[in-house]
């Protein structure tokens, strides 16, 4: 059974005692800073220079430091960066910061896990990750509520590590629904098999997939994109509330019958063996080594594949669909001239 942690095991006045740089201001950054602050933490935010998000920091009422200046401040550091950037950020900036007692947070454990950062000795090493993007952790505090989050410890240099993890995390809400007890490792390598075999890239390609069948036999596109896509949300926000087995309890019966009858016949025993395929490329690293590698070339294979994606015909598609609906017009405002805003 997996070990749960809520509000009352953890003592807040720990990391109220602490003076915490979160190093971001994203998605995940602005809700850990204002969420610890309305905890009743001093919060400073640390950017690199030139930052867009430095304007957006100091409108919510934020010291904005440079990374160096703001983990050499802290007691505690929180490294909110995207994963390739947080190795060059922390050898920059942070590294020669720390002193003994310090401790590191992070939000995942990609570089920790494949050893892109090493920490020194006498930091503490934790984690608290949010099972929610960042302005539904936000806007759930604000509820008096929260996202689940699941917290680990990798290094207990000063022998407080899980004390303050604890700390932290019911400081940006997520004791209020529950902190799972886990390491880096688990994190870290199941997440990314949920995202790559899952949740993003088997998700995509499955739709994709549908789309090119249907329109490939002749029907309308428009209307294939409603079948594959546009109707997905209903059946995960059903699985969201109960699980599979409520998803097949609200359906007709005749889609529950094709659904145990063709669901296989689809997703067959050998997508399982490319799982595991993938699943053991993440765990030797060879994913990470691969995408780090085109990363710091530039790029090349991440942008040309963004690229290929952006032109499947089903975004096309989608996108004149979605102007007939209202409420949903807004969603596409990051889109210029057919292409995504980034």
């Amino acid at each position: 059974m997996a070990e749960i942690y809520y509000d009352n095991d953890a003592d807040l006045s720990i990391i109220q005692n602490k003076k915490v740089a979160v190093i971001g201001y994203g998605s995940q950054g602005h809700a850990h800073a204002q969420n610890l602050r309305d905890s009743g933490v001093e919060v400073v935010i640390g950017l690199k220079e030139g930052s867009k998000s430095k304007p957006k920091a100091e409108e919510a009422g934020f010291r904005v430091l440079s990374a160096a200046d703001a983990s050499a401040w802290a007691d505690v550091v929180v490294i909110l960066a995207p994963d390739q950037v947080q190795r060059h950020l922390y050898a920059d900036d942070i590294k020669d910061n720390l002193q003994q007692g310090n401790a590191l947070v992070f939000g995942h454990g990609f570089n920790i896990r494949f050893g892109y950062i090493e920490a020194p000795e006498g930091v503490d090493v934790i984690m608290v990750a949010p099972k929610g993007p960042g302005h539904t952790v936000r806007r759930e505090y604000e509820a008096g509520r929260g996202v689940p989050v699941i917290v680990a410890v990798e290094k207990d240099a000063t022998g407080n590590a899980w004390p303050l993890v604890l700390s932290y995390a019911k400081g940006i809400g997520g004791l209020r629904a529950g902190g799972i007890k886990t390491t880096f490792t688990e994190e870290t390598e199941t997440d990314l098999f949920g995202e790559q075999a899952v949740l993003c890239g088997g998700v995509s390609q499955l739709v994709q997939y549908g789309f090119e069948t249907l329109t490939e036999a002749g029907y309308q596109p428009q209307v294939a994109y409603f079948e594959v896509l546009h109707e997905l949300k209903l059946i995960v926000d059903l699985m969201w509330e109960g699980g599979i087995a409520k998803q097949r309890w609200s359906v007709s019966d005749t889609a529950e019958y094709g659904d145990y009858v063709s669901g296989p016949r689809v997703i067959d025993p050998h997508v399982k063996e490319n799982m595991k395929a993938v699943l053991a490329d993440i765990q030797d690293g060879t994913f990470a080594k691969r995408f780090i590698a085109d990363q710091d070339a530039g790029a090349p294979e991440f942008l040309a594949l963004r690229k290929k994606g952006e032109q499947h015909p089903i975004e096309a598609t989608g996108r004149e669909l979605r102007k007939l609906f209202a409420w949903n017009a807004s969603n596409d405002d990051d889109y210029v001239d057919g292409e995504v805003a980034r």
